[in-house]
This record gives structure tokens, sequence and C-alpha cells, in this order.
């Protein structure tokens, strides 16, 4: 399904990458040159890679989302989509059986249309208690396991807590923390990606 494109006479494929998420990843707070969309796919052009990387985040969004906007994104025919919702349902207490169902569905949409999934896992705090955090943490490994899909285990790991890296609401990183997020993105997202020749 990768893409053709035509360069000074010589053609090669593109991936197409659609970065499926909430606020942390549409980039609240930050320009958009600045959110860790735009900086991952920066650094895999330097690399060589021949990819286009769509931030498909919308602040506000909880998993119940995910399938109906995934349906959207399968027009243009994506090779990767990075699942990164979950954060909000987190926040707000929602079910987290539910959360795992309506990941569950975007999933299998993706598969089905042999897109290759790539899942962020989220953390929260212990606000609803220890029981219900690590339910939601356990979630989305377990995913990864039923699944078989590669996952970012924490997807502001090295940035989640720390002041320094967030901006005043504690929440959304600042764009020291969306360059760490982009580093552990990379990290799991370019073993995906074809051979650069």
């Amino acid at each position: 399904m990768f893409g053709l494109i035509l360069f000074s006479g010589i053609c090669f494929s593109q991936t197409l990458i659609v970065a499926l998420g909430d606020s942390l990843t549409e980039g609240f707070g930050v320009s958009k040159e600045e959110a860790y969309p735009f900086l991952v796919e920066k650094e895999l052009f330097g690399k060589g890679h021949a990819v286009k990387l769509i931030n498909a985040g919308i602040s506000g969004s909880t998993s119940a989302s995910a399938a109906s906007r995934l349906k959207w994104y399968i027009r243009s025919q994506p090779d990767i989509i990075i699942i990164a919702l979950g954060g909000n349902d987190g926040l707000r207490g929602l079910s987290v059986a539910h959360m795992k169902k309506n990941l569950s569905k975007a999933i299998e949409l993706a598969q089905s249309e042999k897109i290759q999934v790539l899942l962020s896992g989220m953390q929260i705090p212990l606000n609803y208690g220890t029981r219900y955090t690590e339910s939601f943490r356990k979630v989305f490994h377990e995913l990864a396991e039923l699944y078989k899909l590669p996952i970012i285990p924490f997807l502001l790991k090295d940035v989640g807590g720390i002041p320094s890296l967030n901006q005043p609401d504690g929440i959304h990183p600042n764009p020291e923390g969306h360059q760490i997020i982009a580093a552990t993105v990379l990290k799991h997202l370019e073993p995906l990606l074809p051979e650069i020749k």
C-alpha cells in the first residue's frame, strides 16, 4: 500500500502514517511545528525515510471516537496508524472496559484494512485509586498482546509529571516535552518502516 512518488524522474515509495490522538498529539498549547508528529516526520526525513505523517489529534477526544475517526482517515490509505487515545478516558474516570472495547473496534478496523497499528500506552495519576489506575495502564498492554501489536509502553515517558517539561496546567507538554515524546515515538515507529535504499 506504500504510495509511489515521482521525484526528479525517480519513482520511490512513500509511507503514509496517521497519528490518531487527542490534545497530546494535536499539540495543545504549542505550534504545529513543535508538536511531536511534526518532529517525528522531520526526523525521519532527515534520516532518509520517505514518509508523510498526518497529525490527526483532536483536543478532548476519548476512545469513543477512535473507530469513527479512523474510518475517515482510511480513505487516504495509510500504511501505519498510531493510536494514541485513552488519556481523556482516564482523566475523566470513564469505564476501562468501555475504553478497551472502543480501542479494540479501531484496531480491528485498521487490521481489516491491512493497516499496521502502533498502539500508544498511557498512564494516569492515582486520582481514582490504585485499582483503577493499574487496570487502565494494563489495558494497552493487553490489547497489544491480543492483537499482536507493537506498543509504545508510555507516550509521556520521561515527560509526564515533570514540571519543567510541561505547560502550567501540568498535563500538556511544552516544546521540550514534545521533543522527548518524538524520540520515544521514533524508537518504536522506525522499525516498522521500509528499509532505506
